[in-house]
């Protein structure tokens, strides 16, 4: 179930807008660049630690923030959400100390090839859609690796997580609703703070490989609040109705009734042959009448047991 949000969250999403599939490309790209040699790491490093001291001393931050924060990109792993997740924060927080290595690998790489790569990553990085398809997954993955996290635990908490999935979902919806300008705010703001372009909203882009006469008259507002900002944020909440359907919800809560926590504190009778009901094939009617007297005899059984009353969820029944 956790490998299903990751892909929600990533995949789905890469596969249908190019924005956000150059994004992830890019952010693979760079980690590399960025962390090839300890020399690098170790310039990252010394650059992000310049940037937190200039900015205490010109009372931009105030001491006691940003000293311990976070300077290494780490690669994210293929499958996991929260990587990729920290990846992108990674990147916001030493976004300047990034520009300023790729600089200096443009400037003095070892190679052509290298000097050319960094140019190509830097005219990247500075750029307004880059920027916004980082702030805009940064959100996406922020809501959603809570429910990750929860789903991938070895012994899961049912309800909780059914909890969350309505918790990812009315947080999509309200940022849908409600989030277009907060992360425009974000977007120019970096990109005011490091000198990056930012394009008129109400200007009609020219679409690189299209004649002026069939590329569509759409604004740059229309381009990145309603075809990237309302689409993604409605595949995100397609993919997670998808996944989780009513039908869906209910078995797994009823599912929660089989842990053994606490004594199977959460036993639940009624809920069990709920489950069974989702079955009809494996289960006949007699067999199902037998099934209620079944279950007081094993509830019994079970907490009579020394065996049974130390366990601390489902997957210490095996």
């Amino acid at each position: 179930m956790a490998i299903v949000l990751q892909y929600l969250a990533i995949v789905a999403v890469a596969e249908n807008y190019i924005l956000i599939f150059d994004l992830f490309i890019f952010v693979g790209t760079l980690v590399n660049v960025a962390g090839s040699s300890c020399k690098r790491r170790d310039s990252l490093r010394e650059k992000h630690v310049a940037k937190i001291i200039e900015e205490l001393n010109s009372g931009v931050i105030s001491s006691g923030r940003g000293l311990n924060q976070e300077t290494t990109l780490k690669p994210p792993g293929d499958t996991s959400l929260s990587s990729y997740y920290g990846t992108l924060l990674s990147i916001i927080n030493s976004f300047p100390s990034l520009v300023e290595l790729l600089e200096e690998i443009k400037d003095d790489g070892s190679s052509s090839d290298q000097r050319q790569d960094a140019s190509r990553l830097l005219d990247s990085l500075e750029s307004f859609d880059f920027v916004f398809s980082l702030h805009l997954m940064k959100i996406l993955l922020g809501i959603t690796s809570h429910l990750s996290q929860a789903l991938q635990r070895r012994d899961q908490d049912i309800v909780n997580a059914m909890n969350l999935v309505k918790v990812c979902r009315d947080q999509l919806q309200n940022m849908r609703d409600n989030g277009w300008d907060s992360l425009l705010a974000q977007v120019v703001s970096l990109c005011e703070k490091y000198e990056i372009d930012i394009p008129n909203m109400d200007d009609v882009p020219i679409i690189l490989g299209k004649s002026r006469r069939r590329a569509p008259k759409v604004t740059n507002m229309h381009r990145y609040k309603v075809e990237l900002f309302t689409a993604v944020i409605d595949m995100q909440l397609q993919e997670l109705n998808d996944h989780f359907t009513e039908t869906t919800t209910e078995l797994l809560l009823c599912m929660s009734c089989l842990s053994s926590a606490n004594s199977f504190l959460a036993f639940n009778k009624e809920k069990i042959i709920r489950v069974v009901e989702f079955y009809p094939q494996d289960f006949s009617a007699v067999s199902l009448l037998a099934l209620e007297n079944e279950l007081d005899t094993y509830i019994s059984d079970m907490r009579s047991s020394d065996l049974f009353t130390k366990l601390k969820g489902i997957s210490e029944l095996g």
